[in-house]
Formats: C-alpha cells, structure tokens, sequence
C-alpha cells in the first residue's frame, strides 16, 4: 500500500497525497469538518442545506455550468452531508485535475448563495425529507434516535427539523458556510496518478492565496450517561410492523469498535460481501419466518453513537415476539462468545469488504477523508492489522459490557391499517 504524504499549508487547509498509477485518474476530496452533530436547535439541517448551495456557482462558475464542464472531459463529482463531516468530490482523468483544483478553491471562499436559489432550495430539501417520511422506517429510525440522544447533535436527522427548514434564513445558512468552510477546518485528500511534488505545487498555487482561518470552535455537546431502557411507540398508517433495538456503541476511533464489528458480523452478517443467510440472527428471525428481513448496523463515528438491529415482522408475528427472539439470541452471545469458527469467518468478510471497498481510487480517496473526519488520517489503513488482532475473548468482553438493559434503546413501529 503507498504511502500518503500528509503536510499542512500556512493558511491550516490539511492535505493528504497517495500515489497510485494503476490508471490515469485522479480522485480529490475535500472534507469539511461539519456535520449535523455540530448544529444547535433552530438550525438543524444547515449543514446538508450548505451542501446543496455549493453546487449553486460561483461568480467564475455560475449555477450549471460545472456539470457541463465536467462532463465534458469524462469526470464525475458529488458531495454528501453525514453528521460528521461534509464532503464533496471529483474523479477525473489526471490530466483534468485542475479543473476540480480550481472550482473547490473557488467555492471555498465563493460561493454565492443567491437568495431566489436558496429559496428554490428550501422547497427542494422539503420536499426531499417529505420522500424519506414516506419510508415507514424513517419515522422509527428517528424516534429513537432522539430517545437516545437528549442533549448530543446526534439525535436529529442530518436533513434537519421540518420547523427549521422553513423559518431558516438565507443570512443563517451563509453564516453557517463562512464560518465553517475556512482551509483550517478542511482537508484536501488527493489519490490517484501524480507525482507528489509536482500536485503539492499546485496545490500551494490553488489554495495558498486563501487567507488564514481561525479553526471554528465546533458546536457539540456530550449526551450523559442512560440511566437505563428506553421505549418508544410510533404509530403509523401502514400495515407492517418493525422494530427496533438499539445499544449505545463507542466512537469509531475506540478499541472497543472493532471488536463490535466482529461481533455485528456474526450476529446480522453485516458489512460485507458474504452472504448474511449464516448469521446468528438471520436463522432465529428470518428462516423461522417471523421477520421477512432483519439487519444489523454499526457505523464509525466521532463520538458514540448507537449499534442498532432492525426487524421487518412477518404478518401474524407480534412486536413481543421478534423483540424476545433477539434479546435471547443476545443473551446467549453475552454468556457463550462466539466460536473461533465464527470470528474466522467474520474476518475473512470483514477482509473481503475492505478489499471491495478499495479497489476503486474513488473509494481509496474516500477511505483516507472519512478516516480523517474521524481525526485518525491512518484509521482506514490500519484496518486490517487491527482486525486481524481481535480474538473471541474481545468478543465476547464487548458483548457483555455494551450489550446490556441499561443500555438499549427499543422502538416498536405500530401499524395502524
């Protein structure tokens, strides 16, 4: 695996450069460490909305005219809002790469956010949270999350509030992007087929003239410690019922993450290319035919989040039913452990997924911006050394401490015909 280069500019823009000339293409990222998790009540949602307006041009490269123009020489960008960071990306043929250098710079400190845009906006975003609420899960899924996080940014969805999107001004949402999107609060990841000292000199002649940035004091707020379970009913006009279980899970920078990751494997088969048909859970729920389908989901994240299962229940089966199967499954991995069998297979897919996942420079690129929203540059890279260390004794300690009552979070989705 190439080394990365990592150096930071005078001006505090944080830069990571891999060479890799398997093809002639370049994959640039930039991360923004802003995410819903810093946003206060009254602006929940700004983060995406900001996202959006970045593709609303500039004064150099007014509204549409990117598209086109990156169109033109066989490239693809995009950007997302997680409630960690922001991102945004160009894949290009390398010797195009100016092209993406320049707009990023440019809508660094450029971006227009012209007030009929930003009001076109608002409808759109509307209109896209009214998409997910027509997804039966979606209204779950947010209901326990804000069970779980009282204080902590992490409880609202990373669209933001339904009240704040309306009354949200365009004066709010360009503050929010003057204030967060500044060199010292970004990172430039570039992977793909350059030399390193020729792109760190374009670099310096695209973002060096940008002026120094104070690194934001990022809004955030520990969430105290659950006093014990927590159970939320939702009500819906549907006619299938879910549910949900969640446990409050580490950061993904804590020892204990992989180790849960392990065990997450064994129990919903998540996370890889293997097919989940061999997980614990999917023999007790889903082949004895009380749930048609059931998932299990762990994600890094800065702070803790949550590691949470979802249940799909078949007709004639009840909330009680699928809720008691899971929790006794539960229980017999916190007394047993899992097998060395099991931990064998959970590694070889755990491997197998982080092969899949970079074997594209896109995706390599991603690996090193998402391991630095995570403030560990070398998180990704160090993956596999790390897995290949956990053993069933780590299973089954991490089993047994976050895998408890006092910890869980269940929410039942009520149909209502």
């Amino acid at each position: 695996m190439s080394q990365v280069t990592h150096y930071t500019l005078p001006n505090g823009l944080t830069v990571l450069l891999k060479e890799i000339h398997t093809a002639p293409v370049i994959s640039m990222w930039t991360l923004y460490r802003i995410g819903s998790r810093n946003e206060r009540t009254g602006g929940t949602g700004a983060s995406h909305w900001v996202e959006h307006m970045m593709f609303k041009g500039t004064k150099k490269y007014p509204a549409g005219i990117l598209d086109g123009l990156i169109d033109r020489v066989g490239g693809q960008w995009n950007a997302f809002t997680s409630h960690d960071s922001t991102m945004y990306y160009e894949t290009l043929p390398a010797e195009h790469i100016d092209l993406a250098l320049d707009l990023e710079s440019d809508r660094m400190t450029n971006a227009l956010f012209d007030p009929e845009e930003t009001e076109s906006e608002r409808t759109v975003i509307l209109s896209e949270r009214r998409g997910s609420e027509n997804q039966p899960t979606f209204w779950l899924r947010e209901e326990v999350r804000s069970a779980a996080f009282k204080v902590h940014g992490y409880h609202h969805e990373i669209i933001g509030d339904v009240h704040d999107l309306t009354t949200m001004t365009r004066d709010q949402l360009y503050a929010h992007y003057q204030h967060h999107y500044t060199p010292a609060n970004a990172v430039l990841v570039m992977a793909g087929a350059f030399q390193t000292a020729d792109m760190r000199q374009k670099i310096d002649a695209y973002y060096g003239h940008i002026p120094n940035g104070t690194k934001p004091d990022l809004f955030s707020r520990p969430e105290p410690a659950q006093l014990g379970e927590r159970r939320v009913l939702v009500e819906r006009p549907i006619k299938t019922a879910f549910v949900m279980v969640s446990y409050r899970a580490p950061a993904g920078t804590h020892p204990d993450w992989l180790a849960l990751s392990i065990l997450d494997s064994v129990l919903s088969g998540a996370g890889g290319s293997i097919d989940n048909k061999t997980s614990r859970l999917y023999k007790a729920l889903v082949k004895s035919e009380i749930c048609a389908s059931m998932g299990g989901n762990l994600s890094e994240t800065i702070d803790p989040y949550l590691y949470t299962f979802s249940m799909t229940l078949r007709d004639g089966h009840t909330h009680q039913e699928a809720e008691a199967i899971l929790l006794t499954e539960l229980d017999k991995i916190c007394q047993d452990g899992i097998t060395s069998t099991e931990l064998s297979r959970a590694k070889k897919q755990a491997r197998a997924n982080f092969a899949y996942e970079t074997e594209s420079i896109t995706n390599q690129a991603y690996s090193l911006a998402q391991s630095s929203a995570l403030s560990d540059y070398s998180w990704h890279d160090t993956y596999l050394a790390r897995l290949e260390s956990i053993t069933t004794d780590d299973v089954l300690d991490v089993a047994r401490r976050y895998l408890i009552p006092q910890n869980r979070i269940v929410g039942w989705l009520i149909p209502t015909g």
